[in-house]
Order: structure tokens, then C-alpha cells, then sequence
């Protein structure tokens, strides 16, 4: 009896209820009555979510990549590889977010990194841009995770707190302390399966409508979080120990790389992902130098080391977004690593990264995000205005200069959706 309490506290609510009511002396039959229908309906709805979630547990498994629905449509993989394109392909980061009602309605019922961890509900907020704006407006999704389920692998507890955002229980003290405090070489399979299955559903889910994006963050960010313990306006302890403790943190970020590369191999052999993106999300806040030394190596090995793995049977283009980092050299730097595309943060002209890339790599980018505040013929105004600064269509993505933000209008992302399909057929040279 005590152990079906515990599995079913609608149960125990129903006894302590009436057990309390019993005792009251002007005790009423039909309040017994009412309590009854209550907990029936309590117990009946939780057992009804709970088949619910059983079954699509059961009814998923992994399916081989070469047997997922073949995609349908793949000019946004042509652009990313410098192929011709018909129209400019787009799509948004963080298109799976706040600013949609729908992702707020599911994740007011589930703990985020609960959501990341459930392939089935990854897959549900993967799915709400393409269903909200069709794939006659939106190019492809990216699997909704974080970048954060690195430092977990490797043995860190990561919380997302509410108005705070990501909190690691106990950050690393400095890059020295690493190989005692976390796990240098984990399982990837078995610590980060849970994002290939969200990926391999997710690509039955859609049936080849649009091509799929995984993602990682770069060894740098990643590790900067890992010593700030969370977020950070200067990163001024992370970046301490590039200094005080140059040896250590290169081999804490190989360590990084090393699970980063079999992260993202895995996301393409067994989940299916089409296209890689990498995100130094943290790299305009070393100087140029700092960046060299300690953000472009590991990003460069990424690449180099992902592409061996897949082979050309297997390849997928791989974009690299490398926030901030935008001075002299640095566009010239990524040119010469094997990623196929180079995404641009908001801060850099797009005619101006044009001239310095070439055509040796496509470009995504840059619409400044704050742009989707403004009245739609002014978004509408703004990306005409960025797209004829990237002149040529070939080699082009289009995409905001960072993340949506949770107070912005889905009607708004619509507009700026809907301006890169219009001008898609104007002459931009």
C-alpha cells in the first residue's frame, strides 16, 4: 500500500482529504462525493499523460541515417557549400525560442535542460518555426539544445535558473584543477545520446521538408563558462588563466575539442543532422592575439578532424560563428580551415566581409537582431539593404547577426522571413 502512495500521489491526497473531513463534526456525504469525482479525474489525466509519453518512448528508436526521409529540398546546403542557388536560403538562431507562445506553453511544464534531455520534446520545440512558418519561408531547423551539455558530459552540473540563466554548481577553479575535477574523456555516446536521438527524431519528424542543423559550442566559450561558473560581461577569470596558466588551459581545451569532435561525428552518422555549426559565442572578448593562440587552433581542429571522420560519403557543410572577432585577419584566418561557410555577428559590413572573404568561403548573416523591434517596412527596408551589401546570391545564407530574443513578435521574425523570399528574385549587384 505505502509503495502505491508513493508511485500515485493523487492517491494519498484522495485519504488525507477525506480522513480530514471525517473527522469534522457537520460532515457532509456530497462533499466525499465531489472530492471523489476530483481525484478520478486527477488520477485519470495523469495516467492518460503518462500512457501518453510511455508510448512515444516506445513507438521511437533510432533509425540508420541512410534510411531517414531523403530531403526534399537542399538549396540551403548548396549555398553553404558556394553552389548556385535559385533564392537565398534563410534561417534564424535561436528560431526555437521564447519569442514563440508556443515554446513558452511547453516549457512552462518542463525544466529546460529536462527539455533537451527528452527527444521527443527537443524535437516538438525543433518543429514550431517550420509549423508556425512553413518551408516556403524557413530553409531548415536547428535541433533545440545548448551549447552547455558539453560541460555536463564532462561531469559539471549545469542548472538553468529563471531571469539568471545558466548556474554551474560548482565552477572550475582554474584550468589546473581540470583533469581532478572533471571527466577528461567521457562517453560521448552515453552522456550526449540523448541530443542524437532528439536529431534522428526530429529528421523522421520531418520527412525531408527541410535539411536539419546540429550544433556545439567552441572550446573557448565553452571553457570560459566552465570557469566563471555562468555567464560573464568580461570573462575576466577565464581569461586570467590564459596567462597565469597557459599550459593547463590548452590542454583543458583540447580536452574540450576532443569530445566536441566526436560529438559532432555522432550527430551526423546516427542522428542525421545535415549541416554543423560551431559557436564561439565568446570570441570578440580576447584580443586579437588571445584569439589566435587560443580560440582559432581548436576551432581550426574541429573542422579538420570532423570532415576526416565523415569522409566524403558522409560529409555535411559546417559553419563557423565566431561572435566579435571581426578584426584584421581574423576573417582571413577562418578562410584558410575547412569550414565551408563563416557566420557574421552584426558588428561587420557585409560588403566589407565580402571583399576580405572572397568567394573562398559563403557567408551567413548578419541582420542586427535588435532590426526585428522595428515596424515590418522597416525590417523589410533593413534587409534589402544587407542583402545588396552581400552582393552576389551565391554563397549566401541569410540570418540574423545573433540569437531571436524572447521579447520579440513572431510577426516580426514573419516580416524578416518573408523580405529575403521577396528580394530573392531583385537583382542585388
Amino acid at each position: 500500500m505505502l509503495g502505491q502512495l508513493e508511485e500515485d500521489p493523487s492517491l494519498l491526497l484522495f485519504i488525507t482529504t477525506v480522513t480530514t473531513m471525517l473527522s469534522r463534526p457537520a460532515f457532509l456525504a456530497f462533499e466525499v462525493a465531489l472530492i471523489v469525482v476530483a481525484v478520478v479525474k486527477l488520477r485519470s489525466s495523469a495516467h492518460k499523460n503518462k500512457k501518453k509519453m510511455e508510448a512515444q518512448a516506445k513507438v521511437f528508436k533510432r533509425v540508420p541515417v541512410a534510411d531517414l526521409p531523403k530531403l526534399q529540398d537542399d538549396t540551403i546546403l548548396q549555398a553553404m557549400y558556394g553552389k548556385p542557388t535559385k533564392r537565398i536560403p534563410v534561417w534564424m538562431m535561436r528560431q526555437a525560442g521564447r519569442y514563440l507562445p508556443e515554446f513558452r506553453a511547453l516549457r512552462v511544464e518542463h525544466e529546460f535542460f529536462k527539455v533537451c534531455r527528452t527527444p521527443e520534446l527537443a524535437c516538438r520545440l525543433t518543429l514550431q518555426p517550420l509549423e508556425r512558418f512553413g518551408p516556403e519561408l524557413l530553409s531548415a531547423c536547428i535541433i533545440f539544445s545548448d551549447i552547455l551539455v558539453v560541460p555536463q558530459a564532462m561531469g559539471m552540473q549545469v542548472d538553468m535558473v529563471p531571469g539568471k540563466g545558466p548556474v554551474f554548481a560548482q565552477r572550475l577553479e582554474r584550468p589546473s584543477d581540470a583533469p581532478s575535477r572533471l571527466v577528461m574523456k567521457p562517453d560521448v555516446e552515453k552522456t550526449l545520446g540523448y541530443v542524437v536521438d532528439a536529431l534522428n527524431l526530429t529528421r523522421q519528424e520531418l520527412k525531408g521538408r527541410v535539411p536539419l542543423i546540429g550544433f556545439s559550442g567552441a572550446p573557448f566559450t565553452l571553457m570560459a563558462y566552465m570557469i566563471e561558473g555562468g555567464g560573464s560581461k568580461t570573462l575576466s577569470r577565464a581569461k586570467r588563466f590564459l596567462y597565469e596558466e597557459p599550459e593547463a588551459s590548452h590542454a583543458l581545451l583540447q580536452a574540450i575539442t576532443d569530445v566536441i569532435v566526436e560529438y559532432l561525428v555522432n550527430q551526423v552518422t546516427l542522428g542525421g543532422a545535415q549541416a554543423l555549426q560551431v559557436f564561439e559565442s565568446n570570441a570578440g572578448d580576447l584580443s586579437p592575439r588571445l584569439w589566435s593562440d587560443f580560440s582559432l587552433p581548436y576551432l581550426a581542429q574541429i573542422a579538420k578532424r570532423v570532415k576526416q571522420r565523415l569522409g566524403e560519403s558522409q560529409r555535411v557543410p559546417l559553419i563557423v560563428f565566431s561572435r566579435g572577432s571581426n578584426w584584421e585577419g581574423t576573417l582571413e584566418s577562418l578562410c584558410e580551415t575547412d569550414y565551408d561557410t563563416i557566420g557574421l555577428d552584426w558588428t561587420i559590413d557585409p560588403a566589407v566581409a565580402r571583399q576580405r572573404v572572397g568567394g573562398k568561403k559563403s557567408l551567413q548573416g548578419n541582420l542586427d537582431t535588435a532590426t526585428l523591434y522595428a515596424p515590418s517596412e522597416k525590417i523589410r527596408q533593413e534587409v534589402f539593404e544587407m542583402l545588396s551589401k552581400f552582393g552576389s546570391k551565391q554563397g549566401l545564407i541569410a540570418n540574423l547577426g545573433h540569437g531571436m530574443e524572447p521579447e520579440m513578435k513572431p510577426e516580426n521574425a514573419k516580416a524578416f522571413l518573408e523580405a529575403v523570399r521577396d528580394f530573392s528574385g531583385v537583382s542585388l549587384l
